[in-house]
């Protein structure tokens, strides 16, 4: 079988795997040996990667869709809202590395026991915490200051629950990264005018919109919002 990898050439600990000629987006396997949600893991040159599935993970979707600004980097503190099972977050944990942090809040406690054994089991630079991300107060002993913060809930509020983490965790000069997930705020709106409301909320609260990214055809209704806290 061919193999081939190469840096992505834009994001640090994103790279491109080439299997029989097809072009896969893949970050370097923390936990060699180990998946998280049933991705394939291919080695090159004695280093293992975890193929990224764009269709399980809005951050890879809105890579693939021509993203131009990736604001997490290695050793990079994050604060992941909605961690739900570790598939992205997993990704983000290969990325950030070993001198990096990324702190997983999730409220449902089926999922988050899953979270638990499957992944943060395995991987000393995610910390778990079974919390409402509306309520942030209430994860302030476990977190520090990070440099980003990124929100994946389903809920209607998604950019105040956001701005609210930002405003109580996020660096001067950090980063947020908001899935917005339109039909799970507003299912008569149309998108846009979803999106156009959740980009308002972000700048009434002090954020900067830097970028946004539709995620078709990998998810339907999706957007990426990236936005910077500029004082």
């Amino acid at each position: 079988m061919s193999i081939e990898v190469k840096s992505h050439g834009r994001f640090h600990g994103i790279y491109w795997v080439i299997l029989e000629g097809e072009r896969y987006l893949a970050t370097r396997n923390l936990t060699p040996g180990k998946a998280v949600y049933g991705e394939r893991l291919v080695r090159f040159n004695g280093v293992e990667y975890r193929l990224w599935n764009p269709f399980r993970s809005k951050l890879a979707a809105a890579i693939l869709n021509g993203l131009r600004k990736m604001p997490i980097d290695e050793k990079s503190n994050v604060l992941y809202l909605g961690a739900a099972t570790g598939t992205t977050s997993s990704h983000i944990s290969d990325i950030v590395g070993a001198d990096g942090s990324v702190y997983c809040v999730e409220f449902a406690p089926r999922v988050f026991r899953e979270l638990i054994a499957n992944v943060c089991k395995y991987r000393r630079n995610m910390f778990p915490i079974f919390a409402d991300a509306r309520k942030p107060e209430l994860y302030r002993m476990l977190v520090g200051p990070v440099d980003v913060v990124y929100c994946d809930v389903a809920q209607p509020k998604q950019a105040s629950i956001l701005a609210e983490n930002a405003d109580m965790y996020l660096k001067d000069g950090g980063w947020t990264i908001l899935a917005v997930k339109a039909r799970s705020i507003n299912v008569a709106r149309s998108l846009e005018e979803v999106y156009r409301m959740e980009r308002e909320v972000l700048r009434r609260r002090g954020l900067t919109i830097e970028e946004e990214v539709h995620l078709e055809p990998y998810d339907k209704a999706h957007k990426v919002i990236i936005s910077s806290l500029r004082k």
